[in-house]
């Protein structure tokens, strides 16, 4: 689909990407958008003018919203009527608002003026543990000689309740945390973690969500998935590995996640839509789709240290991953996490858990990567790294392409300033 606004040729956001987000430009207050290209497209703007009129019942509603969760509230018949008709504004042959000499200066805006903030507002977090490579590395590294897998990982989507305080949008520097520490040997004591790592994941943002008590089917998962961004679970290794058994991650975890600023509609996914992965043994009834959830999104990690940006190193890509080895799909994260009648409210977020695939260059964490310290990535500058240091950036970056269409997540970036001891 062609546009009138110029969509340059290596952008994430073009007329098939079309994500949400929250901005706000000058003293103006947040409200919601769509980039396409270099632009974007107020749609609160539009909305005024009357242009959605015909799509949504009260759209100044929705779209003057400071988060996205009213409009994923409105379900998925809104979202395609809302998607197409916003694809049709902005198709080339249209002149509805290309040709308003009122409307367009205040409903189109250079995505470098503006200020992006947290799409959603986040009423619960839940982070999973869906890659089945990250999860037999994990077991490899902290039970060495014992069965990477525990018992339950094949029977069931395994996640944990997160802070959803401290989920932050892109560019949030991330202040390494303090917490217990301890080592074999020694008693424990306090102070900010040696081993602090990212986790590369995927996120959806969930829509209307269900009554309490009222499991959701796996046939309407697509019901009530809105759309993805991508997610950056910062984790602090040395404080996790001393608090977390036996209840988990805590302090370890819930310091920062990162998500990106975009949320791109399950809508502009489905040209990506693959068979899910073969599960042995099958999964129970309640588990079973019947519609393929696998994705083909190629995900890419690098890393600048303070360093290299002072030496004018650029980043240093030290992972390539793809999100279609998942082992556990989001219809089923979704159908799981509501089986005991849990309620999810719009604008809530679901992590993945960290995608790694089979190859080394392929992990999603440092501690992966690096194998616990053991092999240290080798920086451009000549430093070394284990886990991450103070003045490190974390770029991630997402995107899949099909022919002519391609669908990107933008960014979700991090960088780690020091302890507030």
């Amino acid at each position: 689909m062609a546009s009138w606004i110029p969509v340059p040729p290596d952008t994430p956001f073009t007329m098939d990407t079309l994500p949400y987000g929250v901005f706000s430009r000058g003293g103006d207050a947040p409200r919601v958008g769509v980039a396409l290209g270099d632009h974007v497209v107020d749609l609160h703007s539009i909305a005024r003018a009357g242009l959605l009129d015909r799509v949504v019942a009260d759209p100044m509603t929705l779209f003057g919203a400071t988060t996205l969760d009213r409009f994923a509230a409105a379900g998925p018949d809104v979202w395609s009527a809302v998607r197409a008709r916003v694809q049709a504004l902005l198709r080339v042959s249209n002149e509805e608002l290309r040709g308003d000499a009122i409307v367009l200066p205040t409903a189109l805006h250079e995505r470098s003026a503006v200020t992006m903030h947290r799409p959603i507002g986040v009423g619960d977090y839940v982070d999973f543990y869906s890659s089945i490579e990250h999860a037999t590395n994990l077991g490899k590294i902290l039970r060495p000689g014992g069965e990477p897998l525990l018992p339950n990982y094949r029977a069931m989507p395994v996640g944990y309740h997160g802070r959803s305080s401290t989920v932050v949008v892109s560019d949030t520097p991330i202040v390494r945390p303090c917490g217990q520490l301890k080592a074999a040997d020694t008693d424990p004591h306090f102070g900010p973690t040696q081993a602090l790592d990212f986790e590369l994941e995927l996120g959806f943002v969930t829509g209307p969500g269900n009554a309490l008590g009222e499991p959701i089917p796996i046939a309407d998962a697509d019901q009530h998935i809105f759309g993805c961004v991508l997610l950056n679970d910062w984790s602090a290794r040395d404080i996790q590995a001393w608090e977390y058994q036996p209840l988990g991650p805590f302090l370890g975890k819930s310091f920062a996640t990162s998500i990106s600023p975009w949320v791109v509609p399950l809508e502009a996914l489905e040209p990506f839509r693959i068979p899910s992965r073969e599960q042995v043994p099958e999964p129970l009834p309640y588990l079973r789709a019947d519609r393929p959830w696998g994705f083909d999104i190629a995900l890419d990690v690098t890393l600048q240290s303070a360093r290299m940006r002072e030496a004018g190193f650029a980043p240093s890509a030290i992972s390539h991953a793809t999100f279609a080895q998942m082992y556990w799909s989001m219809a089923q994260q979704i159908a799981h996490v509501t089986a005991n009648g849990t309620q999810i409210r719009p604008g809530d977020l679901y992590g993945s858990g960290t995608i790694s695939n089979a190859d080394p260059g392929t992990f999603g964490s440092m501690i992966e990567l690096t194998w616990r310290g053991d092999t240290p990535l080798v920086l451009p500058s000549g430093e070394t790294r284990a886990f991450l240091e103070d003045g490190d950036t974390v770029v991630m970056l997402a995107a899949c392409e099909r022919g002519p269409v391609r669908v990107g997540f933008g960014e979700v970036r991090g960088t780690i300033v020091p302890a507030r001891t």
